[in-house]
């Protein structure tokens, strides 16, 4: 049997301690990274809809939304019903008589459509508003996170193409504004 070498009793060494060093990388770099990264993501999407109080806005303009829908329903079958109506009158009436019945008629669809554009349009506006309003009250929580994180910018997980999940702060983000909310109620 040949006596070992000092070289060759290194080896195992230094392979044993490549292999903690690699284990150790492994196990702490991503929450290594997770702390030292300065570009942090949310979802925005999930922040509204998991949140209470993005919930809560969802909640009251899906109700007008749905109100709305509602109305636009009643008006179209209301709408089909006078025209069916003035079509089987048209028989019976003069060709002058009907055409100003048909005129008012069509004035009436125009107007209420336009009515209801401005309706749709103001909704609009008002989700808008609404997810604004969100962001600026859930913005103070968020900059918490990022100076605890030592970060410089937060951007929306959709513009990213490909991250380490640490740098992800919508569930951190999500579990705060809750608690805050909760604190106040």
């Amino acid at each position: 049997m040949k006596p070992m070498s000092s070289t060759s009793r290194s080896r195992p060494n230094f392979r044993l301690w490549s292999l903690v060093v690699a284990c150790l990388t492994a196990l702490t770099s991503e929450a290594v990274f997770a702390q030292s990264s300065q570009i942090l993501t949310i979802d925005q999407d999930r922040l509204l809809v998991e949140t209470r109080l993005g919930a809560s806005v969802l909640e009251a303009l899906e109700t007008r939304a749905k109100t709305l829908a509602a109305e636009n329903k009643t008006i179209e079958e209301d709408l089909i019903a006078e025209e069916l109506a003035l079509t089987e009158k048209r028989p019976d009436l003069a060709p002058d008589e009907f055409r100003t019945l048909a005129n008012e008629f069509d004035q009436r669809v125009q107007t209420l459509r336009a009515e209801q554009d401005d309706k749709e349009r103001a909704l609009n506006r008002a989700q808008e508003e609404a997810r604004n309003t969100f962001v600026r009250e859930s913005a103070s929580i968020i900059s918490e996170i990022v100076r605890e994180r030592g970060a410089l910018l937060v951007i929306d997980r959709r513009d990213v193409y490909l991250s380490a999940g640490s740098i992800d702060i919508t569930d951190e983000a999500i579990k705060r504004i809750n608690d805050a909310e909760a604190a106040q109620e």
